[in-house]
């Protein structure tokens, strides 16, 4: 697994794949949360690349337009609104949504990008644990709350073009099992490590639940693993893993390749609830009977549902 993370890795894979049409996503709209910089700016710019015109969510206007600017230089044609969205906030994703809700006729995309690797046990405003309620609560209730918009991105006259969601999940998820006893680690030790990879194992499981529960909508979702790519939260968070891996790792441009893949071929919009990395179907356990019973599956669908409230 390690090499294919890795940059060789996508070189690797990369050398046999066919270009996307220049217009893929041309009439598509498209969320991206996280879009300041990193892996979510490299989204952004894949997408409108494609045609695509761009919702980017962002905590800091400020550095959102700066991205947005840096986006714009390359691409002067593209469409790009920014927006500001804490996804740790509930109170301000529902705030969003209903703005969005107001402003768009449609979505056809969401891309839940927005990541945090705390250093410290750190709750929100509405007392969740930071990397629960920003990978996992958060895009959760952002997914129920603009699917009037995604229905709306999903004609049921074009069956093959659903409005997809795609999480951003990583391949620390490997590491960890699905946790539904202690959800915001207030058990034990904290370290940042490890509520990342829980949330992220988290995120994986949801897709697939989100993915059976929207399907009467027409609305796929999915999720993927970016490979080893050098955005500024591993520079920030994980210094000394950049230092020994930094000559392999993948530029954010190939970290962000398969999340907007997802959003414009056609094979992704032929079935829903599948883990992905570079652009093939990956196993979400590689060790025999790691697979999450139904009770905890159950349990992390009754946790989301239970901090959102009610849409």
């Amino acid at each position: 697994m390690v090499p294919g993370y890795s940059r060789l890795g996508f070189l690797a894979r990369s050398a046999g794949w066919s270009r996307l049409p220049r217009e893929a996503l041309t009439g598509r709209t498209i969320a991206v949360t996280g879009s300041s910089g990193g892996l979510g700016e490299a989204t952004v710019a894949g997408l409108v690349e494609l045609g695509a015109a761009v919702e980017m969510l962002v905590r800091d206007r400020a550095r959102g337009e700066a991205a947005r600017d840096r986006v714009l230089a390359a691409h002067p044609d593209a469409r790009i609104t920014v927006a500001v969205c804490d996804l740790a906030d509930l109170d301000d994703v529902r705030r969003y949504a209903s703005d969005a809700r107001d402003r768009l006729i449609a979505l056809h995309g969401l891309v839940h990008n927005a990541g945090v690797l705390p250093e410290a046990r750190t709750e929100t405003a509405g007392g969740h644990e930071l990397c629960l309620a920003t990978h996992v609560l958060g895009p959760f209730l952002l997914t129920r709350e603009l699917l009037p918009l995604l229905r709306a991105g999903s004609p049921p006259d074009r069956p093959g073009s659903p409005a997809r969601v795609v999480f951003v999940s990583s391949g620390g998820m490997y590491t960890a099992s699905l946790r539904t006893d202690d959800p915001e680690f207030r058990e034990g030790k904290f370290s940042g490590g490890a509520a990342y990879a829980r949330t992220k194992r988290m995120q994986v499981v949801l897709a697939e639940l989100l993915a059976d529960d929207l399907a009467g909508a027409g609305v796929a979702v999915h999720s993927m693993h970016p490979g080893w790519a050098d955005t500024p939260g591993v520079a920030g968070s994980l210094p000394a893993f950049r230092r020994i891996t930094g000559p392999l790792l993948r530029s954010v441009d190939q970290g962000a390749d398969t999340a907007v893949w997802l959003q414009a071929a056609r094979e992704p919009g032929q079935c829903s609830g599948v883990f992905w990395h570079d652009r093939v179907p990956r196993p979400t356990h590689y060790l025999p009977g790691g697979e999450e019973a139904p009770e905890a599956r159950a349990g992390l669908w009754a946790l989301c549902v239970d901090a959102v409230g009610p849409t």
